[in-house]
């Protein structure tokens, strides 16, 4: 089966031809996945507009949780409000980690995963390729929960702390994968870490591979054993790491943050190795570009990433906000389409 324009509409791709991009078979075209990720402010600016979108396929059903709603924990301090994530700790002191411990939720009786049932169900019957997912797993979560400048400092004056809350939040993971897997039988978990900042990592590799990769190695060894693909969205420069991820597991990558990371020599060394799910530079081209250079970078991405087996799907690189052209969101999902089913086409001889 192809993914096919039937009238103005393009067919979603059925789940093997997501199963080849990702796994390098050669997929019938480019799959696109988080195309329409509507950012901060663009629903309120263009409203019922974005419909016009509809007819662009998303060729992954995605299927989200929160782990952890802190709010919910019944903590016997109070929790500050307001601020930015990364401004102040839940856990602004480490004597309270035994009571945060003990007040995490059980994921086997989390009614999250009831409601998903049926939705996971209905995508199975369409033959849709089927993505569990939430944010924040090792850095970005407890950067909320300890704060950005405690938790840098944290792997340096209290390693002991740390290991202790990544152990319990690893152990919460693992029991919402346990359970996503016996009932709702995903094909890819999707989640993120932001570990690098515009000029490079937010730590030495050998803090990650210090702190981190012990967990992330447990994650993905939950998944092999049930071929899951593991997605990771990681903003920023993650260069250094990339062959770090590849061996705990992380079989797709996104989103190769355009002017951070070296786009042709990271698609050369670690191609072969690591699928990408490049993501569309939201910050400067799709605001500032005419949608003729947006169609040119759609290309370029394509060109630089699509290897001649696959490897390839398309996103934005993060939410699309306001002030972005509608005409260079049309020309962005048009051109991703369009070229990327060109591009996977055998030429003939």
């Amino acid at each position: 089966m192809h993914s096919k324009m039937t009238g103005d509409c393009w067919e979603p791709l059925p789940r093997q031809e997501v199963i080849k991009a990702v796994e390098r078979r050669n997929p019938v075209r480019v799959p696109l996945i988080m195309t329409q990720w509507w950012g901060e402010g663009l629903v309120e600016q263009y409203g019922d507009r974005l419909h016009a979108f509809d007819p662009y396929p998303q060729d992954v059903e995605m299927l989200w949780i929160e782990p952890l709603e802190v709010e919910k924990m019944d903590l016997s301090w109070q929790i500050a409000s307001g601020g930015a994530h990364d401004a102040s700790g839940v856990i602004d002191d480490w004597s309270k980690l035994d009571e945060f411990i003990s007040k995490m939720p059980d994921p086997a009786t989390d009614p999250q995963i009831d409601y998903l049932v049926a939705q996971a169900e209905k995508a199975h019957q369409q033959d849709r390729y089927v993505m569990f997912a939430w944010w924040r797993l090792f850095f970005e979560r407890p950067w909320g929960l300890r704060g950005m400048q405690n938790l840098l400092m944290d792997y340096y004056v209290a390693p002991e702390q740390v290991h202790r809350l990544y152990e319990a939040l690893c152990n919460l993971y693992c029991g919402y994968l346990d359970r996503a897997i016996r009932e709702i039988q995903p094909d890819g978990f999707w989640t993120s870490d932001d570990l690098g900042h515009q000029k490079n990592l937010f730590m030495r590799p050998e803090t990650f591979r210090e702190f981190l990769k012990p967990y992330y190695e447990r994650i993905g060894a939950r998944l092999k054993p049930h071929h899951i693909h593991w997605w990771l969205h990681s903003c920023g420069d993650n260069t250094l790491i990339l062959g770090d991820l590849i061996e705990v597991g992380v079989n797709v990558f996104h989103p190769v943050q355009k002017g951070t990371m070296d786009e042709t020599a990271v698609a050369r060394a670690f191609g072969d190795r690591l699928t990408f799910l490049a993501g569309f530079d939201v910050q400067h081209i799709l605001q500032e570009a005419t949608p003729e250079q947006v169609r040119q970078e759609v290309r370029h991405l394509i060109d630089t990433f699509d290897r001649p087996d696959g490897g390839l799907c398309l996103a934005a690189g993060n939410g699309i906000v306001a002030g972005t052209p509608f005409e260079n969101i049309e020309a962005f999902l048009d051109e991703a389409i369009r070229y990327g089913t060109a591009h996977r086409q055998p030429i003939s001889i």
